[in-house]
């Protein structure tokens, strides 16, 4: 599902891979020793219904597998609904294994003939050992229990010997990544951009919520999914975490995610918190405002990362067109791009307690969304362009928050081959 190594693990950037899939599925695998997962293993539950002030309640993988929102496929049938995962049938590939597109019949789930029924996304795990278990279990326990429009929808799942499958609906229009960094798309419009933004906001301020507490680790454009009308979804939760409870104001885990994206002070310290998460906002925000990669080592110096490129440019009206994404053509609004680059400022402030909340994020962006009520500001974005963006004295330790590759358990970013 995900890179689960811990923070002092070495990553051989050579046996670990990202891919983009057609269906907009994301993975990045790093290879581990065959083995079986034990039969004990438990994973926090969150429900929409749960208390915030109770604590996780553990769960076995017999429930997790038992929940009454999923359907569990067996091996056969999802044969049947990939046409015997045919290679016609392949949507991509990458370092967790294949998605293939199915057809299954949309009221008994069964397969069904191709061009018939409902298409899905069918992703099939290489049986390579108990971490991919483990996080192919987690996108099961969470999936399985939180339902949101802005969150994928998983429909199933096959466990049968060493074969582990989910089934997702199909997202026709793929990954953000896809969109924003692919040649061949056509180039996004600056209100698409914009609902795409809201929509991932929605997913993250969801799991965000007191109800839920459940810190996403991974947001990155290209696990950001899109419907045919452009609407976005998250997806990938192999390395989601639940977040802290009661007096706790962090968690402390191994440190994982995606080169560029990672808020330095969990980067840092393995301190992980919701506003981790605001910071990885930062940084997709900043990449559909400039059309750039979070990292891009095609470049030279300063611009290989877009965020200490950026930033200089996000405060100041007059050179904020600078990192504007020329595939805009100029169609934007100047005071839209200037509110949108300073919320991202703010989202990427290297302090993580003056990051905003994700519910005060999509305030001010869905006031970006309706320019007529722009005189009467609700009071979170008022006070969120209030906070003063000051240095860190993180800052003075870069060396420590962006470790080589080489020496980093995070995903490496630009290894992700092309898919057709």
């Amino acid at each position: 599902m995900g890179n689960c190594l811990g923070s002092s693990a070495k990553v051989d950037t050579a046996q670990s891979s990202h891919v983009t899939y057609a269906s907009g599925v994301s993975k990045v695998s790093s290879r581990t020793s065959r083995s079986s997962a034990p039969s004990t293993l438990t994973i926090p539950s969150f429900s929409e219904e749960s208390n915030s002030s109770s604590l996780p309640t553990p769960r076995t993988e017999g429930e997790i597998l038992s929940s009454p929102n999923l359907k569990p496929f067996s091996f056969a049938e999802l044969k049947n609904a990939t046409r015997n995962f045919r290679p016609d049938s392949l949507l991509g590939e990458g370092g967790f294994g294949f998605v293939f597109k199915g057809w299954i019949d949309e009221n008994t789930f069964t397969a069904a003939k191709p061009g018939s029924g409902m298409v899905v996304a069918v992703k099939k795990l290489k049986p390579e050992g108990f971490q991919g278990h483990k996080e192919w279990l987690t996108e099961v326990n969470y999936l399985g229990q939180l339902h949101h429009p802005n969150l994928v929808k998983l429909i199933g799942y096959c466990l049968e010997g060493e074969n582990r499958l989910l089934v997702y609906e199909f997202m026709p229009k793929g990954s953000l990544e896809n969109h924003l960094f692919r040649r061949g798309p056509q180039p996004l419009s600056w209100a698409v951009r914009m609902k795409v933004a809201i929509g991932a906001a929605r997913g993250l301020s969801f799991l965000h919520d007191a109800k839920s507490q459940v810190i996403y680790r991974d947001f990155k454009a290209s696990n950001i999914l899109l419907d045919a009308d452009f609407n976005a979804k998250l997806s990938d939760f192999g390395l989601a975490k639940a977040g802290p409870t009661g007096d706790r104001t962090h968690v402390s885990t191994q440190v994982m995610g995606t080169h560029g994206y990672a808020a330095p002070e969990y980067v840092a310290t393995g301190r992980l918190t919701a506003k981790s998460d605001v910071y990885s906002f930062g940084v997709v925000l900043l990449e559909l405002l400039s059309g750039r990669r979070a990292v891009d080592k095609t470049k030279v110096g300063v611009e290989q990362n877009l965020v200490d490129w950026a930033k200089p440019y996000l405060g100041d009206k007059r050179k904020l067109f600078r990192i504007m994404d020329t595939k805009l053509e100029g169609q934007y609004p100047q005071k839209g791009a200037y509110t949108a680059a300073t919320l991202a400022m703010q989202c990427l402030n290297n302090e993580a307690k003056l990051r905003p909340k994700m519910a005060d994020v999509l305030a001010t962006l869905e006031q970006l969304e309706a320019p007529k009520n722009s005189a009467a500001l609700p009071q979170p974005e008022q006070h969120l362009f209030s906070v003063t963006h000051r240095k860190s004295p993180m800052r003075q330790h870069r060396s420590s928050l962006n470790p080589p590759p080489s020496a980093s358990p995070l995903r490496s970013h630009r290894q992700s081959p092309r898919v057709h």
